[in-house]
């Protein structure tokens, strides 16, 4: 039995709202759950008290019985000081130029400063 701590989504469409829950982690994303631990509601303002509502003490039970928060659930305790932050991964390379762009941008810049130059030694 693998407990997690996890957000269980509700609320209508395009209105979401997520109950952080303790489940087993093979029962459904909105399924059967042990404890219902807190509440997280994107629609407010990042600045609401209101948006992550967690309940610290149960939250500290829970991790003391080994279960383990999903990456977004560890980034609420992070900021209540329950736990570090998880690790940060990086974008993927998708957004950086490929290979022969880099190649072309760069004979671009050497043609533009010989041809910046070219006059400047004729003058």
């Amino acid at each position: 039995m693998s407990l997690k701590i996890r957000l269980a989504r509700g609320g209508a469409k395009k209105r979401p709202f997520y109950r952080i829950v303790v489940a087993e982690s093979r029962f459904a994303r909105d399924g059967r759950f042990v404890e219902r631990i807190g509440s997280y509601n994107p629609m407010l303002t990042k600045e609401d008290p209101n948006r992550v509502l967690i309940e610290v003490e149960r939250a500290k039970h829970w991790l003391s019985k080994g279960a383990l928060p999903t990456e977004r659930v560890q980034h609420f305790f992070a900021k209540l000081g329950l736990m570090d932050a998880p690790a940060r991964h990086d974008q993927t390379k998708q957004d950086k130029p490929k290979a022969k762009a880099v190649e072309r941008a760069k004979a671009n810049a050497e043609a533009a400063a010989k041809a910046a130059e070219a006059p400047a030694a004729e003058a």
